[in-house]
């Protein structure tokens, strides 16, 4: 119901956006040239049309239009996945879906085979004209198997009633499948299929909490027959299997043709038995052309007449069979793009976009086991609140050193065993963290960390490198002795220095931070850089006039011209660390939304892969929208000058 809902609510959305969007072109007053910025401001209802339209997207060819609308229509697609594939071994051996007989194919195979080994007997020279001539009639014989099975009059009888008894069932389930009560299900067998029902579930991933608290994904379709159309299907398919195992175990093998392959056996095995050590290349000869009358001898292959009839019932059904779905054939075109529900054995699965895309329900279901401390990933939740005291947090701000720097000894305790505090051993329970305050709300889960990894790394290169940027473009020696160092490292992709970086300082917080420390500080030092050597004369120039000091000039004139540059590189530099990061992340990490893909990788665990791309694209789109803001408020001006 709420996916019918979303579905309608996004249609309706988009709609509407386009309908706003035309009549306000068509009101409002257009005073602005082509190229002003003023022109391209505001358009929500088009950020609608375009977020509302990826959604639709990915509903659409995630199949969850399906599962919101036809709940049961994949349940019913599995079973007649398992009647076509049912059908597929035996629609095989005619030229129904294929271009001939599996018969015809065979004989023009293994003759092409037999010509291929003539003329290489014949040509080579490490072969006697003796051994040429034996090797070449048992070719002959081998040849000559073949017409003992195409021959009309020597199929067995038995052979043409098992093919007659095979035709009928075929027959009758045709008859059958036509009829509304089939398959004439018993009260007990119905009361057995209910509680199959009740106890599979519904289409989906279903969750299960493993013992090491991940989550891990039992089944996508539920197999047992939900409807009566899905029983029909499902109890045709089980005959159709019966009726296919009967065919491919059935043999044409008369007597002639007995009697002759084994002669020809027993022939090449004694004459093998009869060669030297010397001699294998004619012994290798002979085990081929063994070969080839084995499978000769276990193909199906059959008088040119003698399936017709079983081909004509097979057709008669298979059409039938199409007709009986009805409705469904429609709803696997439209709503199941890009592939559809395929059954392998007992089981069935989704092929297609359906099954690389996970559906936004399941999707949603999914983040919400995740987020909770119970499940989470990996016993860590993607993002949950945890009440700590501020003590813990004053200890780890405050270095222990500062109780170390006061005058005075560590309390000692007495004869007593008695420890009697002092004001230097106060001091440091309270740089360690050792007191009890209040709690307060911590966020902390993968989301958590990954964030936290990146405004570091972020807040770190802004505060070294707009100063040591500005500095580069404002002084000749700044930039003559930092230019070539930061040259030289920051080509070098961030993956390159990455596992240096963690080997040196290990795989916790401190290796991944310097790494991204390292990307964005590159980054800040040449957009400040530029963003200082780029301000105007003219401006300098005036500061002058008007008697401002250096300090002033720097901060009235040269930083206010070089935020623009600033700000954008910060922009780019948030892409550059959320992609580091993950990479970091997926080289040695424990927690953080890099680890939690690199391990979903492993195990196939799609909706969990789509989990962690939607999240950091998100987050990369919050620093960004900040940054937007901050640029508004600050830089005002661009775009005006």
């Amino acid at each position: 119901m709420l996916i019918q809902i979303v579905t309608l609510l996004i249609f309706v959305a988009i709609i509407g956006s386009i309908l706003y969007g035309r009549r306000l072109i068509r009101t409002e007053k257009i005073d602005a040239v082509f190229g002003n910025p003023e022109r391209a401001k505001g358009g929500t209802h088009w950020v609608i049309v375009g977020s509302a339209a990826i959604l639709l997207v990915w509903l659409y060819y995630s199949w969850d239009i399906a599962k919101g609308f036809y709940p049961k229509s994949a349940n019913e697609l599995c079973q007649v996945a398992k009647v076509n594939d049912s059908l597929l071994g035996l629609k095989y051996q005619f030229p129904i879906e294929e271009r001939e007989f599996k018969s015809t194919s065979i004989i023009k195979i293994e003759n092409k085979n037999l010509q291929k080994i003539t003329r290489e007997i014949q040509n080579s020279s490490d072969l006697n004209s003796q051994q040429k001539t034996i090797l070449v009639s048992y070719i002959n014989k081998t040849i000559q198997l073949i017409p003992l099975l195409t021959n009309e009059d020597l199929i067995e009888r038995d052979t043409k009633a098992k093919i007659n008894e095979m035709t009928e069932e075929i027959k009758l389930l045709t008859s059958n499948f036509k009829q509304k009560d089939y398959p004439f299900e018993t009260q007990e067998q119905k009361n057995e299929r209910q509680k199959a029902i009740s106890e599979q579930g519904g289409w989906g991933i279903i969750k299960v909490q493993s013992g090491t608290g991940s989550i891990e994904n039992t089944i996508e379709i539920p197999v047992v027959p939900e409807t009566n159309k899905g029983l029909k299907f499902h109890v045709a398919a089980e005959e159709l299997k019966v009726i296919s195992d009967k065919f491919f175990k059935l043999r044409n093998h008369n007597p002639q043709f007995k009697t002759s392959i084994k002669q020809l056996k027993d022939e090449i095995k004694t004459y093998r038995k009869s060669l030297n050590d010397n001699e294998e290349i004619a012994s290798d000869y002979a085990k081929n052309i063994v070969k080839i009358a084995r499978r000769i001898e276990f193909a199906s292959i059959y008088p040119p007449n003698a399936l017709d009839e079983m081909q004509r019932a097979i057709i008669d059904f298979d059409n039938i069979q199409k007709s009986e779905q009805g409705g469904l054939r429609l709803i696997d075109i439209l709503l199941f793009p890009a592939g559809t529900i395929v059954a392998s054995g007992p089981s069935c699965s989704e092929q297609g976009s359906g099954r690389w895309l996970p559906k936004p329900s399941d999707t949603l279901n999914k983040f919400i086991l995740m987020s909770k401390p119970s499940v989470g990933y990996k016993n860590i939740p993607l993002l949950w609140i945890e009440m700590i005291d501020v003590s813990s947090i004053v200890g780890f701000i405050l270095p222990d050193w500062i109780a170390d720097i006061l005058p005075g000894d560590y309390p000692v305790h007495t004869k007593d065993g008695i420890v009697k505090e002092n004001f230097k051993g106060n001091v440091l329970k309270v740089v360690t963290g050792d007191f009890k305050l209040f709690k307060i709300p911590v966020p902390y889960g993968h989301i958590w960390d990954s964030f936290l990894r990146v405004f570091l790394g972020l807040v770190f290169g802004i505060l070294i490198g707009v100063p040591l940027g500005l500095f580069m473009g404002l002084n000749r020696f700044a930039k003559g002795f930092f230019d070539p160092l930061i040259e030289l490292y920051r080509p070098v992709p961030p993956l390159a220095w990455a596992p240096l970086i963690i080997s040196v300082l290990g795989i916790d917080n401190t290796g991944k931070v310097f790494l991204l420390f390292m990307v964005s500080l590159s980054i800040m030092i040449i957009s400040a850089r530029a963003g200082a050597s780029g301000t105007q004369l003219s401006k300098i120039h005036a500061a002058h006039s008007l008697g401002a000091s250096k300090r002033q000039i720097l901060r009235y004139v040269i930083f206010p011209n070089s935020l623009p540059e600033i700000l954008t590189g910060i922009r780019v530099a948030v892409g550059m660390c959320w992609g580091t990061l993950v990479a970091a992340e997926f080289l040695a990490g424990t927690t953080g939304i890099g680890f939690v893909e690199n391990v979903a990788k492993k195990y196939f665990q799609y909706e969990v892969i789509w989990i962690t791309i939607f999240i950091m694209g998100m987050l990369g789109l919050l620093f960004d929208i900040t940054l937007r803001k901050v640029i508004d408020k600050t830089i005002p001006w661009r775009g005006k000058g």
